[in-house]
């Protein structure tokens, strides 16, 4: 099967949650023995590039700007329109590649992956609401990420509930879930950071609730390092330095897989302050369960708390607000077997739904039931 998938970015280099969802399925797609092209902008390059990456054809449109987040690319239409496919995967959201699909209307079947709502840009949802429920009107299925996403009776997805079909995201667990936690790598950082320590993971955006997170650090004497780096980071600095947070916060940057990995053997508790759903998923707090340390999240009535089950692999806390934040902070860092506890709950709950292949075997089914319909829509009527 020919399968063209379509997004803003690809991973690598951009190291986004749904970059490196499209990167994994697009691989393992090809292990299947499917021929696999990723449509996306060229990441800020001015000129088109093609190119193959670990069996994926990927193709880079010329970037001339970007507005509101979304990648402008006079020639990304007409691209897609040379395109051909079985299978259309479109990442929502998206809107230079819903219209340029729109615009174009290749054959072959159409699946769109809604990821989340809109809610930075909800001014501009007058304008771009219609061509989103045109294009999920004329999708032959709707690929979900979590049963939340169709508990917002205001979400653009919920008036095509009918056709939408639920598979959670996953991650290639196993190295998470080999990880030792009692590592010679885990201990040395345990000493350079002080102590047992509360873990981010993430890129520094607006939506993540990191100022939340230090305000919520002056409330207790735990200490935190951030490992991500991102547009926030020197508001942040800033905001570190206001709340005379010394060595407390440690921002350690974007590190290697590696670095990444000894980071989540040492820490006690990984956190996802996230203030905004926009936060639709958690991708780190996969990471977290599986390297078996409790999360903290926040309840956005999102996939946030489908992920990280209350009181089975961590706590739930309301957005934005430092003073809960803090508490369950402070609850599980004085409680070494709540920790041990959930962080088995959280290995194993990823082992039954959180994996790249318990991902692909979902979407397997889903592509069938897209080809499907996408062929009895196209049959004569007698």
């Amino acid at each position: 099967m020919k399968i063209v998938h379509v997004y803003k970015d690809y991973h690598p280099p951009v190291r986004g949650g749904i970059e490196q969802t499209v990167e994994r399925i697009a691989r393992a797609q090809v292990a299947e023995g499917h021929e696999v092209h990723v449509l996306v902008s060229a990441s800020g390059g001015r000129r088109t590039v093609h190119e193959t990456v670990a069996g994926v054809h990927v193709h880079r449109v010329a970037e001339w700007a970007r507005a509101l987040s979304s990648p402008i690319c006079p020639s990304f239409a007409g691209e897609l329109g040379r395109l051909r496919a079985d299978l259309w995967h479109l990442h929502f959201p998206n809107p230079l590649g819903e219209a340029s699909w729109l615009f174009a209307r290749p054959p072959g079947a159409l699946l769109v992956t809604y990821y989340a709502d809109i809610v930075r840009q909800k001014a501009l949802l007058p304008l771009y609401a219609p061509l989103v429920n045109t294009l999920l009107s004329r999708a032959d299925l709707v690929h979900v990420i979590s049963p939340r996403a169709l508990e917002r009776t205001d979400s653009l997805v919920h008036a095509h509930r009918d056709k939408c079909r639920m598979v959670p995201l996953g991650v290639d667990a196993d190295a998470f879930l080999a990880i030792d936690r009692d590592s010679a790598a885990a201990e040395a950082l345990r000493r350079d950071y002080g102590g047992p320590f509360v873990l981010f993971v993430g890129r520094l955006r607006y939506y993540k609730g990191l100022g939340v997170l230090l305000d919520a650090m002056a409330k207790t004497d735990a200490r935190v390092v951030i490992v991500g780096d991102g547009p926030m980071e020197a508001s942040l600095h800033e905001q570190a330095a206001r709340l005379k947070l010394g060595d407390r916060v440690v921002f350690a940057g974007a590190v290697s897989d590696e670095d990444l990995r000894a980071h989540l053997a040492a820490a006690a508790v990984g956190v996802l302050p996230s203030i905004h759903p926009s936060e639709a998923f958690g991708l780190s707090m996969v990471e977290y369960l599986a390297s078996g340390i409790p999360a903290i999240c926040t309840e956005l009535g999102t996939g946030t708390t489908f992920v990280n089950a209350e009181g089975e692999t961590g706590l739930v806390v309301p957005p934005g607000d430092p003073s809960a934040l803090a508490a369950a902070i402070d609850t599980l860092m004085r409680d070494p077997e709540a920790r041990r506890r959930m962080g088995e709950g959280g290995r194993a709950r990823v082992r039954e739904l959180f994996t790249t292949g318990a991902m692909m075997r979902g979407l397997d089914g889903v592509y069938r039931e897209t080809l499907d319909r996408a062929s009895a829509s196209a049959r004569p009527r007698g």
